[in-house]
C-alpha cells in the first residue's frame, strides 16, 4: 500500500512551468498552509511553500509529449530534501495548443500500441526515483465540458485505454502507487477501472465565490461541493484525495474554506490528504468567468 511518509500519505512536484525557475525562486515567497490535521499538499511551480515543512504533498504535472524527463530528478531532489514524496499527474496530450491532437487521434495512439514509448520513457524514470510515487493519469474523465481530450469518453473504452497505459507504466515502475482521479460527478462510477487500477481515489474542489453568486446566489463552502463528491468516492473504499483545490473570493469567503479544508470531520473518514493548485487557472471557466489565479498571495479580491 502507499503509505510510506510520515502523515501516510504520498505527496507530488509541481513542474508544470520549469524545475528550473522554482528552484531559483524557492523561498523569496513564503506562503503557509492552512490549519488543520489533513496532510496537506501543493502544486507550486512558483516555489512559495518551498519553505513549509508542514506540506507533505508536492503535485507534478506533465504531458507524455514534448516533456524534459530529466527534470524529474530534479523534482525527486527537491521532495526528498524537504522530506516529500512524489504525486504525478501525467495528462496524454502535447502542451503546446497548435500541436494537440484529437480524442479519436488519441484513442487509436493508446490501443495501436503508438503511444507506448511516451509512457514508457516516463515510468522507467519514475521506478528510479528515490521519493515514493503515486501516478495520476487521465483525470477528470468525468468531465463533459470538452477540456481534454480523454473526457466524456465510452466509460467502457476509457477504462480500457487507463488499464492499457496504466499496465505498460507499471512494468517499468511496478512500486509505484495508482491514483485514480474524476471530477467528481454523478457519472463517475461508470468509469472507474477496478481495484487493481486505483489505490487512491482523487477529486477536484475549487471554489470561486463570484460563480457561486452567479450561479447559485449565495457562497458555496468547501463542504457543499466537496461531501457529494466525497461520498461517491468513498463507495469504492478506497483512500480519498482532493487532488486539486483552490479558492479565490472576498476575505470571508477564502477564510471560510481555508479554515475548513484541511479539518478532520467523521462526515470524512477515508479523506487522507489536499492538495492546493497554488497557479493561475490554465483553461478559462465558462460564460465569461476567466481564469482565475487561485495563488494564495492572490486569493483575496477587494
Amino acid at each position: 500500500m502507499m503509505f510510506k511518509t510520515k502523515h501516510k500519505f504520498l505527496k507530488a512536484f509541481a513542474l508544470g512551468v520549469g524545475i528550473t525557475a522554482l528552484l531559483a525562486n524557492a523561498g523569496l515567497v513564503e506562503a503557509q498552509s492552512p490549519e488543520g490535521d489533513i496532510p496537506f499538499g501543493v502544486y507550486d511551480p512558483d516555489g512559495d511553500f518551498s519553505a513549509d515543512g508542514d506540506v507533505t504533498i508536492e503535485h507534478l504535472f506533465l504531458p507524455w509529449e514534448d516533456v524534459y524527463l530529466a527534470s524529474l530528478n530534479d523534482a525527486d531532489a527537491y521532495a526528498l530534501e524537504r522530506n516529500r514524496a512524489l504525486l504525478v499527474t501525467v495528462e496524454p496530450w502535447t502542451w503546446s495548443r497548435s500541436e494537440r491532437n484529437t480524442a479519436r487521434y488519441l484513442k487509436n495512439g493508446i490501443f495501436s500500441g503508438a503511444y507506448d514509448p511516451n509512457m514508457q520513457a516516463i515510468c522507467q524514470i519514475l521506478g528510479k526515483l528515490e521519493s515514493p510515487v503515486t501516478l495520476r493519469f487521465m483525470h477528470e474523465m468525468d468531465d463533459l465540458t470538452g477540456q481534454f481530450i480523454w473526457s466524456g469518453w465510452d466509460p467502457e473504452e476509457y477504462i480500457k485505454a487507463y488499464r492499457r497505459m496504466v499496465d505498460v507504466c507499471k512494468a517499468d515502475a511496478p512500486n509505484i502507487n495508482l491514483m485514480w482521479s474524476p471530477l467528481g460527478n454523478e457519472n463517475m462510477s461508470e468509469y472507474y477501472p477496478g481495484d487493481d487500477y486505483a489505490d487512491l481515489v482523487g477529486l477536484t474542489v475549487f471554489g470561486l465565490q463570484a460563480w457561486d453568486q452567479a450561479k447559485f446566489n449565495k457562497d458555496r463552502s468547501f463542504d457543499d461541493i466537496f461531501a457529494p463528491r466525497y461520498e461517491r468516492a468513498a463507495a469504492f473504499g478506497k483512500p480519498v484525495v482532493v487532488a486539486e483545490l483552490g479558492y479565490v473570493g472576498k476575505a470571508p469567503y477564502v477564510g471560510d474554506w481555508a479554515g475548513t479544508v484541511r479539518l478532520k470531520k467523521e462526515e470524512y473518514p477515508s479523506l487522507v490528504g489536499v492538495v492546493y493548485f497554488n497557479f493561475p487557472e490554465v483553461y478559462p471557466w465558462p460564460e465569461g468567468f476567466g481564469t482565475p489565479d487561485w495563488r494564495v498571495k492572490n486569493q483575496i479580491l477587494d
